[in-house]
């Protein structure tokens, strides 16, 4: 299934487009999965970075308050990190620290596949353009809302953790303080 998704997103001219109709079409499947290994083990086996990246891009959008039109960039992370919330799907007989602990494990992972996606490479563009790309040694072109201070970061990432003490309380379970600093 992941080698089949992945070649999909790749077949198109535009691998940004076909993986948002991807994304698109199985983003209620994922919604629905039961347990929390299930979810994990699909995002993490994702061959596809940039697909990954559009999945958890829904997930957050979808569990935010106000949504934010603004493409997908570092600062739409710090945006998710200050507006989503756990998802209302996802609470089942879990710990309310085990929901914390997904939404940061998911917050991280979409972090990783966004690095990989269009800060080291050019998966924003087709194959046969992209072998052009690398063989050129050209750089990718970031955008402007990747461009994020030190200090917009711990402002956030202050916000998100003050958020999870008014919920968890203190101490953090170990699982949380790792994850949190992991993120930051």
């Amino acid at each position: 299934l992941q080698r089949m998704l992945s070649m999909a997103v790749e077949v198109d001219r535009s691998p940004n487009c076909s993986s948002r109709k991807i994304a698109d079409d199985i983003f209620l499947f994922i919604l629905h999965i039961p347990q929390r290994n299930q979810r994990e083990a699909l995002l993490n086996t994702m061959e596809s970075q940039l697909l990954r990246c559009r999945l958890l891009e829904l997930l957050f959008q979808h569990s935010c308050d106000v949504p934010t039109a603004s493409s997908m960039s570092l600062d739409k992370i710090l945006y998710f990190l200050s507006h989503s919330s756990v998802l209302p799907q996802f609470q089942d007989a879990t710990a309310t620290w085990q929901r914390w602990d997904e939404m940061l494990q998911y917050l991280s992972l979409l972090l990783l596949s966004y690095q990989t996606f269009p800060l080291t490479e050019h998966l924003r563009t087709s194959v046969t353009d992209r072998m052009d790309l690398i063989a050129q040694k050209a750089k990718p072109r970031l955008q402007d809302s990747d461009d994020i201070s030190q200090l917009d970061i711990q402002l956030k990432m202050n916000n998100f953790i003050n958020r999870m003490q008014k919920t968890l309380g203190q101490p953090f379970p170990p699982q949380i303080q790792e994850k949190l600093f992991m993120l930051q």
